[in-house]
């Protein structure tokens, strides 16, 4: 029978990591109890202790700092896995609904073909949100929902999920590696990209990925996330990222500036413009989404330039 093992890395956490593990273990999963590792991530706090009131709980330790970093020991602390054994990562601060492992599992069980399954990933309180706050602003908090519906993403359509709720084959990183500590989140770090990295990799390489809603995971969001400010630097964050991915289909370009494609000076040019036309027009939703890809431009541009004066 497939083993399942959940990985939670975790850095001074300790009382939602509480929450998130109580959740874990009180699943309705039919097979064999999942094996939890906890990646203890130089937490200074209770996580130890909060580790210890689980009898079912392994905490390993990474001295090394940063969640790419994490997730990796996690997977080196179940390389007694088969090929095709499930490891699932969440954060430490999810809630996992009771029928979140079964339905990974179901999902795998269903679908031979595929690599990898993500599911949705909502706020506990969906009323705390802000009226502007909606799913389009949704990546900056790490929330989740491409609808009713399973939908598969591959080359074709390389749409990302998060890694508050995904799980892979272990054949994955057999063929693939961990993910990568270049583009990874550094403890209260914003705007990595290290999720988006690994998938673009699969992706590269004929994988993968489903989307199933059953799937499905709480968080409780944080009121400083909540405010356009922690929006604007989350892009901006996110756009030095991208600059350090070089991903193929941002770079591919006839004309650089400062080592910049030049479709993302067009792109931007567009953006000022639909910036200053919706606020014009009181459309202060699409004026804020304008801004948004604007400090992601600025993130961007940046770093390129830090790297051209590092030559």
């Amino acid at each position: 029978m497939r083993r399942l093992g959940i990985v939670i890395p975790t850095h001074n956490r300790a009382a939602s990591l509480r929450r998130t593990l109580s959740s874990v273990l009180a699943q309705t999963y039919a097979g064999s109890p999942p094996e939890i590792v906890v990646v203890n991530n130089n937490s200074s706090d209770e996580t130890p202790a909060v580790c210890g009131e689980f009898a079912a709980v392994r905490m390993v330790n990474e001295p090394r700092q940063g969640l790419s970093y994490a997730r990796n020991t996690g997977i080196e602390s179940l390389d007694h896995f088969d090929r095709d054994d499930v490891i699932a990562f969440i954060d430490d601060d999810i809630e996992a609904d009771c029928h979140w492992v079964a339905q990974l599992a179901a999902a795998f069980d269903s679908e031979p073909s595929i690599d990898c399954v993500g599911g949705r990933v909502l706020a506990s309180d969906p009323h705390a949100l802000p009226a502007w706050l909606t799913p389009d602003h949704w990546a900056p908090l790490a929330l989740q929902d491409h609808g009713p519906a399973r939908r598969k993403f591959d080359a074709s359509a390389p749409i990302g999920l998060v890694g508050a709720n995904f799980a892979f084959r272990k054949s994955v990183f057999d063929r693939l590696g961990g993910f990568s500590p270049d583009v990874q989140r550094v403890k209260d770090g914003i705007g990595s990209t290290e999720d988006h990295e690994f998938l673009s990799r699969l992706y590269s390489a004929g994988g993968i990925a489903l989307y199933t809603p059953e799937a499905l995971v709480r968080t409780e969001v944080p009121a400083e996330r909540l405010t356009r400010e922690y929006h604007r630097r989350w892009h901006r964050g996110h756009g030095r990222f991208h600059a350090l991915m070089r991903l193929p289909e941002m770079e591919r370009a006839k004309a650089r500036l400062l080592g910049i494609p030049i479709h993302l000076f067009r792109r931007a040019f567009q953006d000022v413009l639909a910036w200053i036309r919706s606020l014009l027009s009181g459309d202060a939703a699409r004026a804020f989404a304008a801004e948004t890809r604007l400090w992601f431009f600025s993130g961007f541009v940046k770093e390129r330039c830090v790297c051209l004066a590092r030559r």
